[in-house]
């Protein structure tokens, strides 16, 4: 019995299958501020920074201070958005030359390299960006936390080494947390980390 030759042919005149879908982009803009939230969280940083940054809080607020969690764990993805919105935006560069992330589907290219910088602009602003931030950071490591900290000066605070210190200034706060491991990064107002970075 003869089978037929187009059976087992491994020509087809059908067209080829279209390759599987990638994730549909998104053009960039304000609305991708939402995703990929930065936590305010101290169980998302790492030890034994997690445990340091709990014990001086603990302290303050024992003093009578007030502490107010802005940023801990900034999820690489973030990082991403916010470093390239930064750049874009700034003109350091075009919106073509963006590399992408896998997992981010971020369209940077618009119809006009101009409509790509407003953009941009747009996802800064609503970031709050101020200081270029950076692809990998302490925030991306969890290993900083950024903390607003409130009617400290002239508390009695105790010190990582169980003493007790009266807050006159600002940098006798910056040495009690350099006390618990926390180190403060004087050039950016809320950010402390394990070594100052």
């Amino acid at each position: 019995m003869m089978m037929s030759r187009s059976l087992f042919s491994d020509h087809s005149d059908a067209p080829p299958s279209p390759p599987a879908e990638a994730a549909a982009s998104e053009l960039s803009g304000p609305h991708w501020v939402a995703r990929f939230p930065t936590s305010q969280r101290l169980e998302d940083l790492i030890e034994p920074f997690r445990t340091n940054v709990g014990r001086f809080i603990a302290a303050l607020q024992a003093a009578g201070a007030s502490v107010r969690i802005s940023a801990t764990y900034r999820p690489p993805e973030r990082a991403y958005l916010m470093h390239y919105a930064k750049k874009l935006a700034d003109g350091r560069l075009r919106a073509a030359e963006v590399p992408p992330m896998a997992g981010v589907p971020i369209e940077w290219v618009h119809a006009t390299e101009a409509a790509s910088r407003q953009a941009a602009a747009a996802m800064v602003r609503a970031y709050g960006i101020v200081y270029a931030p950076a692809l990998r950071s302490r925030h991306t490591e969890g290993r900083a936390i950024d903390m607003t900290i409130d009617h400290a000066i002239g508390k009695t605070v105790e010190t990582g080494d169980g003493s007790a210190v009266r807050v006159a200034s600002l940098r006798v706060l910056h040495r009690v947390g350099a006390s618990y491991g926390v180190i403060k990064l004087l050039s950016d107002p809320p950010h402390w980390s394990d070594d100052g970075h």
